[in-house]
Parts: C-alpha cells; structure tokens; sequence
C-alpha cells in the first residue's frame, strides 16, 4: 500500500479545539497496491472532522447504518463522534485523499458546500484538489514556520472550491463548464485578434448555436457581448493610463476600424472615447 501523511503531535483531547477558526490535525493518501483490502472502523468516532476524497476508483463508507458504494469525484464527511466505518478494495484500483480538522469555522464552510446534514457530495474530480491535500501534507511533514497557518489556508481554500462547485453545479453535462472555461480565457487572450465567434465554435466541434446558449447560461451572457466587454474594458484602461491615439486604442482593444469602435465605445460608456478620456483627466 503506498501511503503520504503528514500528523501534528496532539493528545486526544486536543483533536477538538473551536478557539482556532480553522486547524488541521493530520492529513494523507492512500493507494493500495498488493493488499486486497483495507478497512477503518472507529464505532465511537473522533471528536474532529474527517474528509476523504476518492481521487480514483472507488471506496465504501456506512452513514448511519448505511454503506455508500462511493465513485470518483465524491468527497463524504464524517463528524466529530460520529461512528466511522468504511473499506477500499484493491480490484477498485482506489486513491483515497483524507484530512482531519477542527475549528468554529469548520460547520459553517461545510454547511455552505452541502456537506451537513447529508454528509456525501460530488465535489468533482479536479487536480487542483489533489494539490491542496499535498501541499497540506508536506506542510504539517516539515513542520516549517507558519506551517499551521498555511495548512489551514489551504484547507480552507479546499473548502471553499467544494463551495464553488455546490454553487455552480456540474449542470447535466460535466464537460460544459470545461468547454466555456476555454472559451473565456481564450477570449481574454485574443481579443485583439478578429474573432468569429461561430467559426471559434465548429473549431472546437460545436454547434455555434449550442454553444451561444451554453456560455450564456454559464456566464450570464451571449460570448459576442462577453467578447465585446473585455474589449471595451481594455479600451477604457488605455484611455486612462495612456497617451495612445484613439486609433491605437482601436486596434489595441481589438477593432481595426475606429470609427466603429467609437461608436461602439459610446454605447457601452455612455460618451465617445475622446469623451471619457477628457472626463478621466478632470476637462
């Protein structure tokens, strides 16, 4: 079995302390390798919180009374004194990321994930999740300065993403939000490009149409306005910190035409950008 954990020095009593806001008490991973199974049974609990996620394959775990046959992806949380009981399989090829933790922060950032009461979400399957427990575990195993403070920074930022996700969703088609994510950082880094937003879409094997009412769903508008946005943005801080001609601005923000790009300027600012350069300057 391939195990990386990390353990602060504490006696039992101390696993539970509410006077910190956030404080993680022990974090690792397992993989089992040669052996066939490994189980965990604590019928009286802990008094902190555990976390565990399933990296890969899959685990199962008893909620009151019950077993969950757990996939990919999901993370379950058991309470302080709460019966623990679960085992993983080698055949299921398992990697199970876990952390105990404390603090009078701990049941409100769970609450806000979805956490309590139900105890099991789909947190999704992200590298950066794994990165967080790492970073944790090489914390509390070097024992640096701030170590405490940065072990809980990274667990609360963890914390927090599961938030992210209990909010935004994975919406029917987990690979949506992927496809959007591109399509706006793409947008940030070629806006001075000329950019059709229908031939971006068949480029990437989408309908133009599917992929209009995907993003706006996502991001609240249709990409041509999001596209638009970033670039009148763009021109507005050129306007304020340079000495560019208008023309250059144009063509820095994207639009080769400056005519057109006042005109479209003015219906997003409200003035021209000879306009609102000159307000920007206190004429």
């Amino acid at each position: 079995m391939y195990t990386n954990t990390g353990y602060v020095p504490l006696s039992y009593p101390e696993l539970e302390d509410l006077t910190a806001a956030l404080r993680v008490n022990c974090c690792g991973v397992y993989r089992l390798i040669s052996l066939p199974s490994m189980s965990t049974r604590r019928p009286l609990g802990l008094p902190d919180y555990q976390l565990l996620y399933v990296g890969s394959g899959k685990a199962f775990f008893t909620i009151d009374g019950q077993v969950h046959e757990v996939l990919q992806g999901n993370m379950v949380l058991y309470s302080p004194r709460q019966p623990q009981e679960y085992c993983y399989y080698l055949e299921d090829s398992p990697e199970i990321f876990w952390i105990h933790f404390t603090g009078h922060e701990a049941e409100s950032l769970l609450t806000q994930a979805g956490f309590l009461p139900y105890h099991m979400l789909y947190a999704g399957i992200s590298a950066k999740y794994q990165e967080l427990f790492l970073s944790i575990i090489r914390e509390i195993q070097l024992h640096r300065a701030f170590s405490q403070d940065l072990t809980a920074l990274y667990l609360k930022e963890l914390l927090l993403l599961v938030c992210r996700q209990a909010v935004e969703g994975s919406g029917p088609f987990p690979a949506l939000n992927k496809e959007i994510e591109k399509a706006v950082h793409f947008f940030h880094e070629n806006f001075m490009d000329d950019i059709s937003i229908d031939a971006y879409a068949k480029a990437h094997h989408m309908s133009p149409c599917w992929f209009i009412r995907s993003f706006k769903r996502s991001m609240g508008i249709p990409p041509g306005q999001y596209l638009t946005s970033i670039r009148m943005e763009k021109a507005r801080e050129l306007l304020k910190s340079t000495d560019y001609t208008i023309g250059e601005i144009s063509r820095l923000s994207g639009y080769e035409n400056p005519l057109y790009f006042s005109r479209i300027f003015k219906k997003y600012a409200g003035t021209s950008p000879a306009g609102y350069r000159k307000k920007q300057e206190g004429g």
